[in-house]
């Protein structure tokens, strides 16, 4: 059986990518700078203290411990989880679960190194935006929806 961990190198790709992309929008945005690129597309750089859609990031510090304890514990999980999967047969799952931690991951660094996660990539329609997100949350996102997917498939299978 070839282990779930095959998909690993798509965590370590995704993690660089992530990476990458907030340390040129450091180097080259001043916070809550922004540059339109689409009409419902900016890029802006935001500090996120908190967890997805800035919940608890005006409290007062505490929360960095608490997401950070929870980014290690998920990644613990997903780690072990990947173990025990069969990376051929289960690859939609294994590739969901190596995107979840990619994004856990990315975002922790931020935690651990900068006290904060950079955010970046703002959607919006007119005036409503969206709260801004990073190529981390996008794996985490993405890697969500695959895992939906797997389940839904799996359950078909099963079922038919």
């Amino acid at each position: 059986m070839t282990r779930g961990w095959r998909w690993l190198p798509v965590t370590a790709v995704v993690i660089l990518l992530d990476q990458l992309s907030k340390a040129w929008m450091g180097r080259h945005f001043s916070f809550d700078e922004s540059v339109a690129v689409l009409p419902v597309l900016n890029i802006t750089l935001r500090f996120n203290s908190g967890a997805a859609f800035s919940v608890l990031a005006d409290a007062s510090g505490w929360q960095r411990w608490l997401f950070t304890g929870l980014a290690i514990a998920v990644a613990a999980i997903i780690v072990v989880w990947l173990y025990r999967l069969d990376g051929r047969k289960q690859w939609l799952l294994a590739l969901s679960l190596a995107l979840i931690l990619a994004g856990a991951l990315g975002n922790l660094i931020d935690r651990l190194v900068l006290g904060h996660v950079i955010d970046f990539i703002d959607v919006h329609w007119k005036d409503v935006h969206f709260p801004a997100f990073n190529v981390a949350d996008s794996a985490i996102t993405v890697g969500a929806i695959l895992l939906l997917l797997d389940t839904w498939v799996a359950g078909r299978h099963r079922s038919g």
